[in-house]
């Protein structure tokens, strides 16, 4: 469980720095669009790691695992209402974005529910982050620091996970670019 754990940990560091910037380019969207779906595609393999990490303490936890049922579930409100609502529109969320650089350039539904999508996510998400940012620290540590049992393998599948999405966010390019001259001409024709 530790392990599972730390991974989770590490990953979310690594998610909340990508998110971060993400986020920067969200204002800015029509002139750094290329960025901003860079930096969309490559998170999702960190957001795909981040959802197993936890579905792996979710199905450990309800399968009875001794170690998982001692340590005892998420606060009920995280469990019942963040959790889902978190993964949901997660999942709409990125769905979305991968739907909105496969398709031509234009607006249209898939563009309402991607930016629907992005504010209950970050709703979700903020109340998420709130509740388990101060453990962060803890559980990383021991992998970085003085490289815990298993740390190696961890710290692995974390850059894996990054590494993955690099590639998947460098393939895309030329529909990133397709959106930005989109982008471009659409902002100046307003």
């Amino acid at each position: 469980m530790d392990g599972n754990e730390r991974l989770t940990g590490a990953n979310a560091v690594v998610l909340l720095v990508l998110l971060a910037a993400e986020g920067v380019t969200i204002p800015f969207v029509r002139q750094w669009m290329t960025l901003h779906i860079f930096l969309g595609l490559l998170l999702i393999p960190p957001v795909l790691l981040k959802l197993g990490s936890t579905g792996w303490r979710f199905a450990r936890y309800y399968l009875r695992d001794a170690e998982y049922i001692r340590r005892g579930p998420p606060h009920a409100f995280l469990r019942l209402l963040v959790a889902p609502l978190t993964v949901a529109s997660t999942a709409v969320l990125f769905g979305t974005g991968v739907a909105l650089v496969l398709t031509h350039p234009r607006d249209g539904w898939i563009i309402g529910l991607h930016k629907a999508s992005f504010v209950v996510w970050f709703g979700a998400m903020g109340v998420h982050v709130l509740a388990h940012v101060l453990k962060l620290p803890g559980l990383v540590r021991p992998d970085y620091v003085r490289g815990s049992r298993g740390s190696y393998l961890r710290r692995l599948t974390v850059a894996a996970a990054i590494v993955a999405g690099v590639v998947v966010a460098i393939a895309a390019l030329p529909a990133a670019h397709d959106w930005a001259h989109w982008a471009a001409h659409h902002h100046h024709d307003r």
